[in-house]
């Protein structure tokens, strides 16, 4: 397991060079640099490189004169310079300083760039194999082509917009009004009892016997620490206080920003009172360690790229089994 300092998909470190987007001739300069590198996506799935005598997954950076077997009209974004090296041999073949760029491609253009399909693969498959810093940058890579994809017409009056500042904004062809990329904040909450025991709830969504931290979104006009002691109160029936901030890491499905905290159950509330609300959670266990070390068999945990996992590790102590689900958030 990776040393849990921060959840793993917050470790990547990068320069977001925000001067060089406010450049008109940006993608001049960076196609004409032959330094450059690019990330290729295609629904939702980056392409990774051609794996040779065991060398380690990695994302495949292209030069943009590559990109010219896939077409000029891809949608672009500027990630920003990298600051830290791939971690190993098949993602250093860039010094630090590369400006990294996402390109987004229709399906004709992946075929043209890459047919061998076992190439392209999401970000919930991929992260588990790569380092902190391609994984860090497909995150954020995912997150643009989402936003990329959805915003081509203005939300205020219809009308088709026009992606500006190397990607990171896009105008109002009518209103000239900017949009710009949003996060939704979410809090992912591990909830303790005075015993130290840990709450875990099953979602109305997933299949039986998974279980995981209990979360929600942040609502307008609402504190983080307000939104936890809200969210354990509607979905558990439990009043929460002694709530702490441990961590937090993007989540670009579609472009949330998840905040993980700590609470523990209020004096004189009784943690067998935890009842599910029947609508998001349909059950709600508590769990020792030693409980949930011996569920895990039959229990499904959250996945190892998820913050949820990040928390529940932190609690317990060091590293679970990895479950046989797909990661959640």
């Amino acid at each position: 397991m990776r040393e849990s300092t921060a959840p793993p998909l917050a470790r990547a470190a990068l320069d977001r060079d925000g001067e060089a987007r406010a450049r008109d001739d940006f993608h001049a300069v960076f196609d004409a640099d032959p330094g450059s590198r690019v990330i290729v996506v295609h629904r939702g799935r980056a392409l990774l490189s051609e794996q040779v005598d065991g060398s380690l997954p990695a994302l495949e950076f292209l030069a943009p004169g590559e990109l010219s077997r896939g077409g000029t009209d891809a949608l672009r974004c500027y990630l920003g310079r990298t600051i830290t090296t791939g971690g190993d041999a098949a993602s250093d073949r860039f010094p630090v300083g590369t400006p990294i760029e996402v390109r987004v491609v229709d399906e004709e253009a992946a075929q043209r760039i890459e047919p061998e399909q076992a190439r392209w693969v999401g970000l919930r498959a991929a992260v588990p194999l790569l380092g902190d810093r391609d994984a860090g940058l497909f995150t954020e890579a995912l997150a643009m082509a989402n936003w990329l994809e959805t915003s081509a017409f203005c939300p205020r009056c219809g009308s088709s917009t026009t992606v500006v500042q190397a990607g990171w904004a896009r105008r109002c062809e009518r209103e000239g009004t900017l949009l710009f990329p949003r996060t939704d904040p979410a809090v992912i909450v591990l909830v303790t009892d005075d015993d130290d025991r840990l709450l875990l709830g099953s979602n109305a969504l997933w299949e039986q016997h998974r279980f995981s931290l209990l979360a929600g979104f942040v609502e307008p006009g609402e504190s983080l620490e307000a939104a936890v002691v809200r969210e354990i109160g509607e979905e558990a029936g439990l009043v929460v206080d002694r709530v702490e901030y441990a961590g937090s890491q993007p989540w670009p499905f579609p472009a949330s920003l998840m905040l993980g905290f700590t609470a523990r159950v209020s004096s004189g509330t009784a943690p067998a009172s935890a009842t599910p609300d029947g609508v998001e959670i349909l059950e709600l266990r508590w769990f020792t360690r030693a409980e949930l070390a011996a569920a895990l068999p039959e229990v499904g945990l959250p996945g190892g790229i998820s913050i949820a996992r990040w928390l529940l590790e932190r609690w317990y102590g060091g590293p679970l089994p990895e479950p046989d689900v797909r990661a959640t958030r």
